[in-house]
Formats: structure tokens, sequence, C-alpha cells
């Protein structure tokens, strides 16, 4: 029978059971007895939305987490409670804040911090070293802030890695591979950020998630999630900030941010209308991929760009057909120079003695002397002024190369990088050159516009791509100075004054008693009647 006294808790009881309550709920935990630095209203409880209710869930319930959040959605504070939490109830656990500098890895440490210093007395415990960049309490656990390297993270025993604002985190991808043997025995993951365009580690470790082909768990907070945000808000922001920014900080938009050379939609339209796995994956590694067999009545063209000599650059090429401008075959892999140079001869003598274009810098020049040894006869040539490309009979006319002072493949520089660059441009929007590669559709989503220059993200290649670009402007060009040398052809047989030449050759044709034919020097005769096939 009850006596309906009801006894009174003591403090110390109460101090247990709320204690109990956080141990397992980081929600009572962060709601009750988190403050949070506010930038108006000074220090403030954490009270938290019913999205960062659900985030939080989601970090409990889930080893590895990508976040995909708009701007000021609180998820960077949000982690931070969340690391404290796990802190204050696990012996010796270890979070390792990454960021792209140090200042913003600091500035989530930063937000540990000083919730910890409000906690009460009996939840908080005390700190053995305390310091801008880290946090040790006295069970052992801790966090740390360090900015990107490839080293970030490698000798760490890491119970919880952060990746704040992830897709624009240098190196991240060797970052990642190291980090993961240390989070193998049951370590966390949050990689949080806004989008940075497409390709690049972020977005591909979402799509990823999406396609349960990684173990992260994808959590999307589009501006609409934060009920003190309205559609005013957003109009205000994209006034702030433009349109391209705004769908990029406030929509989560992956195809709509970044700084993509090519515009990224039109890369999801060829990746979804033109792109095929290859009908042969061959060569001794694989890598030679080939949607088209050699058909013997077409003309190609194979442009090569040489690995740097570095074990992260590959070796790559395209075998384009000239008339169509399509892709039919396409390597990338990492072979010593002799073997590319072999390679090449190859594959250029498979594809009806293609016209072969090396890229000439760094350790090209062994590469094409390995084909000139090889006495390959449809080397490209081309002078440095540009006006002159040697398109036919590469290796026989050394009188013509050196008078034009042409010189074996093609030079990258200055003057010639936004040629090609243009060149590709032009081709992609235009819809003029058949692309099949889903290699080469992945680099172009990461090959950038960096401080004015195009050049793959960082960790990233573009091997693939500048012998596209290279490719196309060969293309282009040969085919309008073979045009003018049609032309001016067609122009003598109806003309008794006969001009000097100034396209493919630029030769005297005076006094020449078969129009075909062109002394070349040294009493030898070229036939010109390839200018009317």
């Amino acid at each position: 029978m009850s006596t309906g006294i009801t006894q009174k808790k003591s403090l110390k009881e109460i101090i247990a059971e709320e204690y109990k309550k956080c141990a397992v709920d980081p929600i009572h935990f962060m709601k009750k007895y988190c403050m949070i630095q506010h930038p108006v209203r000074g220090k403030i409880p954490f009270q938290l939305f019913p999205f960062q209710e659900k985030t939080l869930t989601q970090f409990k319930d889930n080893r590895f987490n990508v976040v995909l959040k708009s701007r000021q959605t609180g998820i960077s504070t949000l982690s931070a409670g969340y690391a404290l939490w796990k802190m204050i109830f696990n012996s010796d656990f270890n979070v390792l804040v990454i960021a792209t500098k140090q200042d913003v890895a600091k500035n989530l440490v930063t937000k540990v911090r000083v919730m910890h210093e409000l906690l009460p007395s009996w939840l908080k415990g005390g700190s053995m070293e305390d310091n801008k960049l880290s946090l040790r309490l006295q069970n052992g656990s801790q966090i740390k802030a360090i900015a990107s390297s490839p080293d970030a993270g490698r000798s760490e025993a890491l119970s919880l890695l952060i990746f704040d604002e992830a897709a624009f985190i240098d190196d991240i991808d060797e970052i990642w591979v190291s980090a993961q043997s240390t989070l193998s025995t049951g370590g966390a993951c949050i990689a949080l950020s806004t989008p940075n365009g497409v390709g690049n580690w972020f977005h591909q470790t979402w799509l990823g998630a999406e396609e349960s082909t990684n173990p992260f768990n994808t959590i999307r907070l589009h501006w609409t999630v934060h009920p003190e945000r309205d559609q005013k808000w957003r109009d205000e922001q994209e006034k702030l900030l433009g349109t391209k920014k705004a769908a990029q900080e406030c929509d989560c938009d992956f195809i709509s941010s970044g700084e993509t050379v090519i515009e990224p939609e039109l890369l999801m339209f060829y990746k979804e209308t033109y792109v095929l796995p290859p009908i042969e994956k061959g060569g001794f590694d694989g890598n030679l991929w080939k949607w088209e067999y050699p058909n013997y009545q077409k003309s190609y063209m194979v442009v090569a760009d040489v690995a740097r000599g570095d074990s992260t650059d590959y070796s790559a090429c395209h075998v384009i057909d000239i008339e169509e401008s399509s892709q039919v075959a396409e390597y990338k892999g990492k072979l010593d120079t002799k073997d590319f140079g072999n390679f090449l001869v190859s594959l250029a003598t498979d594809y009806n003695e293609a016209l072969l274009v090396i890229e000439n810098a760094n350790i090209g020049w062994a590469v094409i002397q390995q084909v000139i040894d090889r006495g390959y006869k449809n080397l490209f040539y081309m002078s440095k002024d540009l006006k002159y490309i040697d398109t036919e009979r590469q290796m026989s006319n050394k009188f013509y190369r050196d008078e034009k002072q042409m010189v074996a493949g093609f030079s990258t520089t200055s003057k010639t990088r936004p040629l090609i660059i243009s060149a590709l441009d032009t081709y992609m929007k235009d819809k003029d050159i058949l692309i099949r590669s889903s290699r080469l559709i992945d680099e172009l989503f990461t090959f950038i516009w960096n401080g004015g220059k195009a050049e793959a993200m960082k960790g990233y290649n573009d091997d693939l791509t500048m012998a596209l670009g290279i490719g196309l402007w060969v293309r282009n060009t040969a085919l309008r100075l073979r045009q003018e040398g049609i032309d001016l052809t067609k122009s003598m047989l109806n003309s008794t004054t006969i001009q000097n030449n100034t396209g493919v050759y630029a030769a005297n044709w005076q006094n020449q008693k078969n129009p075909y034919e062109m002394q070349i020097g040294k009493g030898e005769i070229e036939n010109l009647t390839w200018l009317l096939k």
C-alpha cells in the first residue's frame, strides 16, 4: 500500500541520472548543457532545430557520414558538439579535424573548447592540455586541428576524422587513403561541405554513397531545412553572392558550383549521351580502350601527352577519326619513354599509319626520338610561329622542315596553350567532337580555372584532356591549311601566273613543267597530288 510519501532525490542521484542520460543521448547532452558563441547574442544555449537533431542521430548511428550542406546551417558547430560528446564519454577518444587551412580547422576546435569550458563541473571533468590547435581531457581524449597535406593523419590513431569543407581540401584523396588504415579498427568519419564542382573526392564520395558503392551515409541539408530561412532570405543570398555562388552555397548544387573549364551541364550531356563502354580493353595493361577497330578507308590521328616522369602522372593518347572528328581509341597508363614510343608506333601503324602528334615538353623528346629511331614516316612537325604544319610526308620532307624551322612534335607554350583550350571548348560547345571515354569525361570534370589558368584540380590529372585539346587544334588547323593548299592548286591550274604558297607548303612554283610537282631542293621533286585527294 502506498504511503503517499515521495522520497526526495539527492543532488548526487540527480547528477548521476543526468550523466547517464547525457552518455547515451547526444541530443539531450547538447540541448541541455552545451553553450555556443553567437556572433551577436554572445554565449547562448545550443537550441537544436529538428534537422540538426536528425543529423546528430545519423552521426551516432553511422560510422561514415558525408554531409552536403547549405551555408549557415550550424553543422560545423553540431560536429564540434558531437566530437565533444564522444570525447567526454569515451576514454582515449582521438578526434582529428582537417581543413583547407589550419585556421579553418582551428575554428572547429575553438567551438569544442568554448562548449567544454561552459559545461557544469560534474560533466566536463578537467583538461590536461589546452591550446589553440588542440584540447586534451583528463580521460585521455583529445581533439586536434591540422591543415591538409598528403601525410595528414597518416600516423594518427583516429577515433573520429572530421573533414571540414571537404570539397575544398587539397590532397584529400591521399589523406583518405592513408586514414582508412587508422580508422579500420572502428574509427568514424564526418565529411561535411558545400559543393565545389564535380569530379573531386567529395562529389565522388557523395555519388558513391548514393549508389551504395562506399560505406558513407548521405545527409543533404538544403537551405529549406532551416526553419528560419524563407524565399526572401534565398533571394537576398542571390543578390549578395550571385546566381552561381548562391546555387553552390544554398542549393547544394554540384553542377552549378565550381569553375570547370567546360560547363558541367555540357559534360553531363556528353556523359549521358555519348559515353560508351569500350568494345575492347587491350594492351599489356588493359588500358588501351577501343570503340572502333581500324577502318582502312579512313584517316586517323594519334595524339599523345607524355608523362612528366613523376609517379602521379600518366602517359596518354587518343586515336581520332580525322574526318568524322570522333574518338575511336584511347590509352592512359604508365610506360617508360621507350615502351611508350614503341606503343605509339604500333598503334599509329595499326590505324592506317595515322598522323602521330606527340607533345614534346619534358621527356616527350625521348619518346619522339624513339619514334624517329623506329623510322615512323608520319610523325607530326610544326613551325615555332604556328604558321606551318607539315600534314603529310612528315619524315621525307626534311628540306622543307629545315627551311621553315620545323620541330618534331607539338610544343605546349604560353602561346599555344590558350589555343588548345579554345579549340577544346569550341569543339565541345558545338558538339563537333564525339567523346566515348568515361575516363576523359571524369578528367574534364576536374579540369578547372585556377588563377586564370586552365589546369587539373590539385591531386588530379589532365593528361587525356590536354591530348584531346592538342588533337582538336591540330585537326582544325591542319584541315584549314590543307584546304588552302587545295584551293591554291586549283587556282594555279587555271592561271598562267603562279604565286608562292604560304599554306601547307611555301615553295616557288614558277618554272615548273608539271603543276603537280614541286622542286624542294637538291634535285628532289615532291608529288602534290595528295592535295586533291
